[in-house]
This record gives structure tokens, sequence and C-alpha cells, in this order.
């Protein structure tokens, strides 16, 4: 075996070991912070440098060979000095030790090198300006000033106990995001995620753009399960996206459908994605609280763009699917129906109170032992070994990125800097909720750029949604409100990972294709404005305020739809689609009076729109 194949066999090891002690720890319980995370960390840090990329890469100079080798040696050595030294670090209380803080140094190079090389630079930049930030307080003028910090100051926070790091982030990574993780590759490798797909397009195919709708409706129930938009796009994506292609959809519309489509299922209940239950930490909401708060946000978002996705096929007077092109959805249910047992298995254990941990696990043994069920099905060895390192290694992204993450916030609980940006919007928002909004959701939007939803919202969390707070947004509807932004960060230009995803399997311009997919999420931008104007919409009001909330929201969404398609029943002109975008804004105010107002201007333009019709259906034909 050659040095390259010796390195990749090495990080399947690694990957199994990492999936398999993460299994273990949700069984018998997490050890101590300093142990669990920068073990989770070590494992992250080897299976970055031992990748056919780097380590071992004979088309590599030696001199670049022997950084890789150095990068793998020391960030593990620095990290393994935590695990085996954790009780002395913590009864130090953040006391800086000469070697520790040369320790403290590599680790950050370390660190943002792997960031480097797996999610690039956007990222790694940002905590770059933070690290400065931190040494040039006192010479920046206004509210941004404070008093400085040494090196050594900064790299204690960063490197020493649980404020930097080794913080909250990192923490997440290591327990929740993992093991939701290893539930999604369990269920993937058992077929469960053919089946979904094959339900989807069963249920959809039939329908004028039913390809596209079954992106839709399959990335939804997919994203809930992957946590994540890149993992998402390259799974449905892969049998979504020829599809929609092959019944005439150009090729940057179909990545952009389904780049959208899988954004969005990180908001579906019952499982969601791990930000989710990132945010029930950072707000401390339980976890089925965050849930129902999310059911009619979730299916407003879907409801919409299965709008957006028909207005689309419709406008383009795009074919069905022919029958011998769907699947059978009874024989699919027959065969594989089984395999999405292990969901309601999770959620069970959700709801009698397990932590999530403990519920992945017994979901990951369902998900193994339903497989068993059918032969068909079976998680042989050899699906088992694949399912761990699947696991092991589809947590890199995310694990680097909230250890990074976890190095800005440190930043910003030493400087103070997160109240200080709070002061800040609302200062130029001059106190007023709407422009702080939009604020907010720009700031969302750039801070999320190139980062996993989950590492993008903890980032957010922290610098932005203090601020709605602050003016008297709800705790939940103010996260929500920051997730989102974080969410579709995905598929906004420049840096919209969904998008690029999405790029190689439809062959086509990823920039075209994120910019598509703002075209047709357009709506899913205004959907959190709606629900912290109200509140009912994420479970905070009677049942008569929820339902006619939802009415509306659906009302106005899709007044969004068609005032971004330019068609209804025919053709919609400039002045329609203007009238109609406004009548939205109408429609999200709690007020009866503005719900009245737009509600009137969205039928005065159907019934205008079916007017045209009619008479185009009654004119003799020349």
């Amino acid at each position: 075996m050659n040095a390259l194949g010796a390195a990749a066999a090495v990080r399947k090891l690694v990957a199994v070991f990492l999936a398999a002690f993460s299994i273990y720890t949700a069984f018998y319980g997490v050890m101590p912070d300093l142990v669990q995370r920068p073990l989770h960390l070590a494992c992250v840090f080897a299976l970055v440098f031992l990748s056919t990329s780097c380590l071992g890469a004979p088309s590599r100079p030696a001199a670049a060979r022997l950084m890789d080798a150095a990068l793998l040696a020391l960030g593990i050595g620095v990290l393994l000095y935590h695990v085996f030294l954790y009780e002395e670090i913590a009864a130090r209380w953040g006391e800086l030790t000469k070697p520790e803080f040369y320790m403290g140094i590599v680790s950050v190079v370390v660190l943002l090198e792997a960031t480097r090389r797996t999610i690039g630079w956007p990222i790694v930049i940002l905590a770059a300006l933070f690290l400065i930030y931190a040494f040039v307080g006192p010479y920046l003028p206004g509210i941004f000033t404070h008093r400085g910090y040494s090196l050594e100051r900064v790299i204690s926070q960063a490197y020493l106990g649980t404020g930097g790091i080794f913080g909250t982030p990192l923490g997440v990574s290591a327990t929740f995001v993992i093991m939701i993780v290893i539930f999604g590759a369990f269920l993937e490798r058992s077929g469960a995620g053919k089946v979904l797909m094959d339900i989807a397009v069963g249920a959809t195919g039939m329908a004028r753009g039913g390809p596209a709708k079954a992106a839709v409706v399959g990335s939804s129930l997919m994203g809930m399960i992957s946590g994540t938009a890149v993992a998402n796009v390259l799974t449905t994506g892969t049998i979504s996206i020829p599809l929609m292609k092959r019944s005439g959809y150009k090729p940057h519309v179909a990545g952009a459908i389904e780049a959208v489509a899988s954004t969005g299922g990180q908001l579906v209940p019952p499982v969601m994605g791990a930000a989710a239950f990132i945010m029930a930490d950072m707000t401390a909401k339980p976890y089925l609280e965050i849930a129902a708060a999310a059911i009619l946000p979730g299916m407003f978002y879907y409801v919409v763009l299965f709008g957006v996705v028909h207005l689309e096929a419709v406008k383009r007077d795009l074919p069905v699917l022919g029958v011998d092109d769907l699947p059978d959805i009874r024989a699919t249910l027959r065969e594989g129906g089984h395999l999405l047992l292990s969901i309601p298995v999770f959620v069970y254990f959700l709801i009698a109170g397990y932590s999530v941990m403990y519920a992945s696990f017994w979901a990951v043994v369902a998900a193994v032992s339903l497989s068993y069920l059918r032969r068909a099905t079976w998680l042989t060895p050899r699906k088992l070994l694949a399912a761990l390192v699947a696991g092991g290694e589809a947590v890199i992204p995310v694990a680097v990125a909230c250890a990074t993450a976890g190095i800005i916030i440190g930043v910003i609980a030493l400087t103070g800097l997160g109240l200080k940006f709070s002061s800040l919007i609302v200062a130029v928002s001059g106190g007023h909720l709407f422009p702080a909004l939009v604020l907010t959701l720009i700031a969302s939007l750039i801070l999320g750029m190139g980062l996993p939803t989950a590492a993008a919202y903890i980032l957010v969390s922290t610098l932005v949604a203090p601020a709605l707070v602050d003016m008297g947004v709800d705790l939940l509807a103010a996260h929500l409100f920051v997730f989102y932004g974080a969410m579709l960060s995905s598929i906004t230009p420049p840096v919209a990972l969904a998008a690029y995803s999405a790029a190689g399997l439809a062959n086509a311009n990823p920039l075209k294709i994120a910019m598509t997919a703002v075209t047709l999420g357009s709506a899913a931008f205004i959907v959190p404005f709606f629900f912290v104007y109200n509140p009912a919409l994420i479970g905070h009001g009677d049942i008569a305020e929820t339902i006619r909330a939802a009415a509306m929201s659906f009302i106005g969404g899709l007044s969004i739809a068609v005032a971004t398609q330019g068609w209804w029943m025919t053709r919609a002109s400039i002045l329609e689609r203007v009238v109609l975008g406004a009548a939205a804004f109408l429609l999200m105010s709690p007020h009866i009076l503005s719900d009245l107002g737009g509600i009137a201007v969205v039928a005065a333009i159907g019934g205008y729109q079916w007017s045209r019709v009619r008479q185009r259906r009654r004119a003799p034909a020349k």
C-alpha cells in the first residue's frame, strides 16, 4: 500500500473512531467538556490533514507534505494535552503557563488552516479580523473602542477553558450535531433517503412541474434529517436535478430550485437541523417548544416555494411526467417504508424528556434494527462501516466552523462587542423595528456566508439577536429570525454553499444558480418578518389568532410568489406585481384593518386576472 492509500485507510479508521466514540458517549454519558470537545476536534484535525489532497499525495512537493505532517502532529498534540491534563488545567482557573501560551498559538493557527482547507476563506478572514480587533480596540473611534488586550490574554481566552475554541459551539458539534449527522448517515445508507424521494416523486410527478415539486417535497423531508443544506443537495439533488432537466427546466433553474428546497429542510419539524438543538441551548427553551414554534414558518416556507415552482412550470408550459417515470408509492412503502420508523423513535425519546444524544442513540439503533426487516435493506457490515465513516466525515465542516466561531465569540465576550453591536443596530435604525429587522437580516446573511447553518446561527445569535430582544421582540422570535438569515445565507451570493453544491449536479454556473435561487426564494426572505410582527405564527397566541395569522401569512407569501414570478392566472404586469408585493406587507401586520386591506388588494388583482383570462377565452380565434 502506498502513502496515499495508507493515509486514506487511517482516515477511515479515525472517522469510525469518532463516530463510535460519539455513539458510546451518547449512551453512557458525555465526558467532561475539556475531554469531549478537544478529543472531538483532534479527530476532526486528523480527518482534515489526512485527506488525500494533503498528506501522502505524491503530486504535492515534499515540503508541503512535511508541512501537512507537522500540522497534523502539532494540531493533535495541543488538543490531547487538554484531554490528559484537563483536571490540572481546570484547577488553575484560566492561568496560562508558558508552554500553554505557545500551544495556544499553535492551536489557533492549525484550526484556521483546517477551516480554510475545509470551508474556505470567509470565516477564517472573519476570525482574523476579530482577533485583530482584540488588540487595536484602543485606537478605534466611538462605540467600538475598548482598552485592548495582550497576546497572552487573547490566547488564554481562545485556548484555555470553555470560552473560546472549546466553547459552546464546539460542544454542540461534539454532542448534538454529530449524533444527528450519524443518524442521517445510517438512514441514508439503509436507503431511507431514496424512499423519501420516491414518495415525493410519486406524489407530485403527475402535476405540472412535478419534478420541481418533488424536489420541494423530498428536500423538505430529507433536510430535516441531514441538517445541512449542502448534504441535502448532494443527496436529494442527485435524483431531482437530472429529473427536472429532463422535464424541460433549464440547468441553472433546476439547480436553484434544489438549492432553495434543500435549504429550508432545516426548518422542518419534528427532527429539524442541528441548529434547532443549538437554539434550544442558546435560548434555554425546550427543544419541543422550538419544534412547535417552527411548524407554521416551515409550512409557510414550503407552501410558498411550492407556489413559486408551480407558477414557473405554468409560465413555461412545462410537460408533466409520464406514468412510466413515476415510482409506485405503495410499492415503495411496502418495500422500504419500515426504514422511516426510526424517526418516530427519535421523536418519542425527545417527547419523553430524554436528551438529544440519547434520543439519537436509540434512533440509530432503531435504524439499524429496522433495516433487517427486509433482505433488500439490510445494513451489512460493509454498509455499517460506511455509515460510521460517512457520519464521522460529515461533521468536519461543522466542527471546524464551530471551533472557529468559538474564537470569534470569545473575542466578543472579552471586548463586549455584542452589546456594542446591538447598540449600533438600535442607533442606526432610529429605534424603529422594521429598519432594525432589515439590518439584522443583512448582518445575518453576511456573517453566515460560507458557513454551515449551525455555525452561522451560533455566530449571529451571539452578535445580532440581542439587538432585537432589546427592542422588545420575543426571544424565540428573535432567534428564529436570525436563524432564518443564517439559513438563507446558503443561497445568497457571492458565497452560497447550497448553490455551489447544486452547480456540480446541474452542470451550470454556480453564481447564476445563486442569483436564480434568490429570485425563486425571495418570498422566504419575507417569512421571518411575518412571525416577528405576528408572534401567533410561532404559537404565541390563542387558536383563533394562530389560524388567522397563518391564513394571512400564506396569502401574503403567495402574493410575493406571484410578484416575483410575474405570473398568476396569466402574465402579471409590473403594476400588478408591485401592488401584490405591497399587499404582502399589509398582510404582515396583526391588525385586522391591515389584513382586510391586503385581502381586498389580492382579491382585486385576482379578479382582474380572471377577467383577462375569460376575455381571452371568449375572443374568436384568428
